[in-house]
């Protein structure tokens, strides 16, 4: 049964930056290739992620790949700032300027290609999320647009039936997407502050969150876990194969 398409692709190289919107990827055993790879560790808090969390001015730094993805290496991994400028992910200057604006010490750790664990990505391998149920959440939120950055997930589709969080109903079912890729929907994505930030400009408005936990049991997207491997693209046809 036939449910809808990829709209947008999201893979997110540094776990907390802005992710990159891509035309194709490939789908490993953890999720999207090189999602949240690459990490910064507080270790003011003892080697914990640092994530928008604690320092939401991460949201407004953009971390994407340039080069040709890779098994054996990843490609470049540049990150723009709120002020324009590009660095390696990993650049002294770079890290300085987080430790000044988190108030925090930073280093960082490095996946490989063929292995990220479940902790830096989320507690799945990737996350969903529906058009009809944005703009559902966007009519009962009332102020503004909602951007689907501030839900992070990994893949938004276009439904045929736009039904809103019919999602919800998809636990326990198995999907194909494209020729490839099949994957089984496994556990509701529960929200928390991160939603609350305008990844635009950082800043917070709790309202948000008020309304997805009024309205949807604090419940937005799905998370899958990847049965088989292989390589999606936008526009893939998205399917039940149960």
């Amino acid at each position: 049964m036939l449910i809808g398409h990829i709209k947008e692709i999201v893979r997110h190289p540094v776990k907390s930056f802005r992710g990159e919107s891509v035309q194709q990827t490939k789908i490993m055993d953890y999720g999207l290739y090189g999602d949240r790879s690459h990490a910064y560790l507080d270790e003011t808090k003892k080697g914990d992620f640092l994530t928008i969390t604690q320092f939401q001015e991460m949201v407004r730094y953009q971390a994407r790949f340039v080069g040709e993805d890779s098994m054996h290496e990843y490609p470049k991994t540049e990150v723009i700032t709120p002020d324009g400028e590009v660095f390696d992910w990993d650049n002294e200057q770079l890290i300085k300027e987080l430790e000044t604006k988190s108030k925090r010490q930073i280093t960082t750790i490095k996946y490989k290609p063929s292995y990220v664990p479940i902790g830096p990505i989320a507690v799945e391998h990737v996350l969903l999320a529906t058009d009809a149920s944005l703009a559902k959440i966007e009519e009962l939120w009332g102020q503004e647009e909602v951007d689907a950055r501030r839900f992070r997930p990994n893949l938004m589709i276009s439904l045929i039936e736009k039904k809103p969080f019919i999602e919800d109903e998809w636990i326990g079912r198995r999907i194909k997407i494209g020729s490839e890729v099949e994957m089984e929907f496994v556990g509701h994505c529960k929200r928390c502050m991160i939603i609350t930030v305008n990844p635009d400009n950082a800043e917070r408005d709790s309202s948000l969150h008020k309304t997805v936990i009024k309205e949807n049991n604090n419940n937005f997207g799905i998370y899958a876990s990847v049965i088989k491997t292989g390589d999606i693209h936008v526009g893939d046809e998205i399917q039940f194969l149960d």
